[in-house]
């Protein structure tokens, strides 16, 4: 996983708020589109951002892409990220 890549991806808050209606369930582009007030162009190049990261990916049915949220990439970062808790079983927490 490229973390670089991953916090970029969810630096911008459109982009979380993308994740976040890809959440409830798979949508189309203009789905997604719909939440906005942003052209269509604006919200594809906030999706291939998303999808080069690996947070979400896209399944072609007839003539539509559907986005879903690819949940493992959350997992490898939160599994990252947890390292820095210091709740890794490590005794000497707690002591003062």
């Amino acid at each position: 996983m490229a973390l670089n890549t991953t916090f970029k991806a969810i630096a911008d808050p459109v982009r979380r708020q993308i994740l976040e209606e890809l959440r409830q369930n798979r949508q189309s582009a203009g789905e997604i589109a719909a939440h906005f007030n942003l052209s269509q162009a604006t919200v594809s190049y906030h999706l291939k951002l998303l999808r080069s990261a690996g947070l979400v990916t896209v399944t072609k049915e007839k003539n539509y892409l559907y986005y879903e949220l690819n949940a493992s990439v959350f997992e490898e970062m939160l599994t990252w990220l947890y390292r820095f808790s210091g709740k890794q079983g490590d005794d000497n927490n707690d002591e003062a």
